[in-house]
């Protein structure tokens, strides 16, 4: 088996040396070249043709985000972003993947980091989950544009096609909540659905994306300006209304508590789940318990399986459309192919079609 060529690109000597030091201890890994900067990365990239780029996002005379905007359109490659957790590095961090970027690591000490050991093994997994991406989807017409929003009314005479389409059913619950979870490639893909969303949708929207602390802000801010809906990072205590989204913290599970009339959002830092925290079956095994309510059930790309075994549960415990993103539009078909596999989901969507399937349900 052929090993994944990696180019790495970073502006500090040391990081160069250590990524590379850590890409090679993998067996199925070869670094194949080092850059600078922007500019030397578009000129080692026609030489050496690598099959993933790690590409840092603050650097001189070219930064990643120019570079990665050259590589996306003239020489297209999967590419893991290395990031500083400042806010303006999680805001970059945001643009980037919308960009194109895979994914994305974070340097734990900031921009010369020291300690990149603790995510040595992060690392790798991206790299080795970047190679096997859907290249042609992050190649295509990046989306900085809002997306237009249809209107109620058209989405008010679109009939259900899926087997759970008892109307009398549907009317049954007056109260709704959506429930999406997304992991590798989600902000574009949430992008692709959240924009979607009238702010006159009748159900408040639950996201769990894969992200450390300080970016899911980042992601939420952008949505929200990009929406109609009203898109927040979750706090502590929130009342759950409709026609808001709310996105999990990195860094905290995301349950849902039924305090008197209302349902509020309880965060909680109990251990991670399939290593992740937040985790999109806290998430869904949380909205399980609640009663007399319709549950929408969304799973996206990403790698991995979260969100399977919450699914199972939110199905023994209620009435659930669960609607599962295609492989053919999945940056990673990882996580929607383990929910399909269990054979409980009702449909399988192109992700610029599933928000007009949430919108037939709610």
């Amino acid at each position: 088996m052929s090993k994944i060529k990696v180019l790495i690109v970073d502006d500090s000597a040391f990081m160069r040396k250590l990524i590379q030091d850590f890409l090679t201890e993998d067996s199925r890994i070869s670094v194949i070249g080092t850059a600078r900067n922007g500019e030397e990365a578009l000129k080692k990239l026609k030489e050496l043709k690598p099959d993933v780029i790690t590409l840092d996002v603050e650097m001189p005379v070219m930064n990643g985000l120019d570079a990665l905007n050259k590589i996306m359109k003239e020489h297209p490659v999967p590419v893991v972003m290395l990031s500083s957790t400042t806010k303006q590095g999680a805001e970059n961090t945001i643009l980037a993947i919308q960009y194109g970027a895979v994914d994305f690591i974070t340097k734990p000490s900031g921009s010369i980091s020291l300690d990149l050991h603790k995510v040595k093994m992060e690392l790798i997994e991206k790299v080795v989950f970047a190679s096997k991406a859907n290249i042609k989807l992050l190649s295509s017409t990046s989306i900085h544009e809002k997306n237009t929003v249809k209107s109620p009314i058209e989405y008010s005479k679109m009939e259900p096609e899926s087997n759970f389409h008892n109307s009398s059913l549907l009317k049954k619950y007056s109260k709704k909540i959506v429930c999406i979870g997304t992991s590798t490639g989600g902000p574009r893909a949430l992008q692709h659905v959240i924009t979607k969303l009238p702010r006159t949708i009748d159900a408040p929207v639950l996201v769990v994306q894969h992200m450390p602390a300080g970016f899911t802000k980042s992601l939420a801010v952008r949505l929200d300006s990009l929406s109609d809906v009203h898109v927040k990072e979750a706090e502590n205590g929130d009342v759950l209304e409709k026609g808001t989204v709310y996105i999990a913290p990195g860094g905290f599970h995301l349950t849902v508590k039924t305090i008197g009339m209302n349902d509020c959002i309880q965060l909680e830092q109990s251990p991670l789940r399939n290593g992740h925290r937040p985790a999109v079956d806290v998430m869904f095994e949380s909205v399980s318990t609640l009663r007399n309510v319709l549950k929408i059930a969304v799973i996206m790309t990403g790698m991995g399986s979260d969100g399977t075994q919450g699914l199972i549960k939110m199905k023994e415990n209620g009435s659930v459309l669960a609607i599962a993103e295609s492989e053919e539009t999945s940056i990673v078909f990882g996580m929607p192919k383990a929910a399909i596999a269990t054979k409980l989901v009702d449909e399988i969507k192109n992700v610029d079609l599933i928000a007009e399937t949430i919108l037939k349900y709610v």
